[in-house]
């Protein structure tokens, strides 16, 4: 009861730092930590009965006695027949629903429920037996803190696959889930068609003048992490302004802002091309244009009342433009019409015209993304600064991918803390064998290298045996959805890098409690 308020008070404690702790960008305010009444009051309850429990299941094969605890009986061989039970149950249970995904057919629930949780149990009985066959073939061979970790392990190995067991099912249990999401990740993703490459942003600014949009790409152009910034402005001109179909688009910027939408044969200022090539459904459509062509450019249909004051402007296709063979701009569309360099252009456009910036960030630049977001909000505040992507995933389906890392990263730090109170009441336990070793001249050094070597071995088998069971449990869940089995090596080495860091930050926690019970007053005894 003390510990459940004890708890309750860290959490709230917690709440109020919640919102300055970030993992994989993602954080949370301290109102949205609001747990249901009825999943506390289960807690409440459930957690002194499992302890009452597990109390009353440990201590059937002690006798409690004036002068200490004695074992009744000696331990007994590991077998491992009933421990393989329980992974196979849970595979049977999954394996007739295997392709039954993409429509192949309808889920059980509860089956699929039992099945992992079969799976993911069998980890626990089955580390205590794999540790007792390591640990039980190891030699007197290595150094002395080896041995004395060694030894240690084969008198009580029970003990430490009990505390790494969390940890290799938690491992186990994301590995899996994060090969599901990775396996249909393709069912959520589609290629936009942009290609970040060749510009990683896209301004467009709101309203501005010709001057303003210039001015706008030279200091985004001149922010750090950026490579380039070229601009490029777009309107439309007709021959008839009655007739909206034989609209034709004109694209204005420098050369190589032109050279984002054609292959120019070469190009100067002054210069005009006519793009050439199928048209893009996608893209805004015109009609083609033929040198000498005179079009009304600007507010032709005074759609706009004349607000900027300005009004349509006969111009004329330049007869020298030349043919260039359209090509998909950064953002993935096939332009139409006429491309024209600032000298060839029609002045007095106002602001009937479309103008965005394709700006190059260097990925080398840390933060390079959001220099440019920043440059382009001093610049224009009004400004749209789109990000470029080669494929768009479902929001939904990353947040729920993200939130299921977040999770168990938080789950492996509790699981963290109960191995850190843990291993803090073993060395507690072993005060008196502890000084009586450093009484006898060991080193300090070498018992703390034996607490290192006494965490690791077990993490390091608890580790690899969850990385065997989630690797077939996610290619198991995979099979179910009916998707290609293959590993996501990436989540894999994410989450048994994760758990090994907990193991390592446990152990370094403990150092300090181990130097302090090794002083000799540990040997005083009534």
């Amino acid at each position: 009861v003390i510990g459940l308020l004890v708890g309750t008070g860290f959490f709230l404690v917690a709440r109020q730092l919640a919102g300055a702790v970030s993992i994989s960008q993602r954080s949370v305010f301290p109102h949205d930590l609001n747990p249901e009444f009825w999943l506390a009051s289960l807690i409440a309850l459930a957690v002194p009965a499992a302890a009452v429990a597990v109390t009353l299941l440990a201590l059937r094969g002690v006798v409690i006695e004036p002068l200490g605890v004695v074992r009744t009986a000696t331990p007994r061989r590991r077998r491992i027949w009933w421990r393989l039970l329980l992974p196979l149950a849970g595979l049977g249970l999954l394996a007739p629903m295997m392709g039954r995904g993409n429509e192949g057919g309808q889920f059980n629930q509860w089956q699929v429920s039992g099945g992992v949780v079969l799976l993911l149990v069998g980890i626990t009985v089955l580390l205590p037996w794999l540790l007792e066959r390591v640990v039980g073939r190891l030699g007197g061979s290595g150094g002395v803190s080896w041995q004395l970790a060694v030894r240690r392990l084969q008198l009580t190995s029970g003990t430490a696959a009990r505390l790494v067991g969390g940890i290799a099912v938690a491992v186990a249990g994301a590995i899996a889930l994060q090969m599901l999401f990775a396996g249909t990740e393709g069912e959520y993703t589609k290629d936009t068609g942009q290609d970040p490459a060749r510009a990683t942003v896209s301004i467009m600014p709101r309203h501005g003048t010709d001057a303003k949009l210039d001015e706008l790409a030279a200091t985004v152009a001149r922010s750090k992490g950026i490579t380039k910034a070229v601009a490029l402005r777009s309107t439309t001109g007709s021959p008839d302004p009655d007739r909206a179909d034989q609209d034709v688009n004109l694209h204005i910027g420098s050369c190589a802002a032109l050279a984002e939408l054609a292959r120019l044969p070469s190009c100067e200022d002054g210069d005009a091309f006519v793009l050439t090539g199928a048209p893009d459904p996608s893209a805004p459509q015109g009609a083609p244009a033929a040198p000498g062509t005179t079009l009304y450019v600007g507010d032709a249909r005074g759609t706009e009342a004349g607000a900027d004051g300005s009004a349509p402007v006969a111009w004329t296709v330049p007869a020298d433009a030349r043919p260039a063979p359209a090509r998909k701009d950064p953002i993935g569309l096939l332009r139409t019409g006429v491309l024209l360099t600032p000298a060839a252009a029609p002045k007095s456009l106002g602001t009937h015209q479309f103008a965005q910036v394709y700006v190059l960030v260097d990925p080398a630049v840390p933060d390079g993304l959001e220099l440019a977001r920043n440059a382009s909000f001093k610049a224009e505040p009004l400004a749209t600064a789109m990000t470029l992507t080669q494929t768009q995933t479902s929001a939904r389906f990353g947040s729920i991918r993200t939130g299921l890392f977040v999770g168990a990263t938080l789950v492996l730090v509790l699981i963290g803390a109960s191995l850190l109170v843990s291993q803090l009441e073993q060395l507690r336990e072993r005060k008196k064998l502890l000084s009586s070793l450093v009484a006898f001249g060991t080193k300090r050094s070498t018992l703390s290298l034996s607490v290192l070597w006494q965490t690791a071995l077990p993490i390091g088998l608890g580790l690899a045996l969850a990385n065997t069971v989630g690797l077939a449990l996610g290619a198991v869940l995979m099979r179910m959805s009916n998707v290609r089995v293959r590993v996501d090596w990436a989540s894999v080495a994410a989450m048994t890098g994760i758990g090994a860091g907990v193991a390592l930050v446990v152990t370094l926690l403990s150092l300090p409690p181990l130097l302090r019970l090794m002083r000799p007053d540990g040997l005083r005894t009534e």
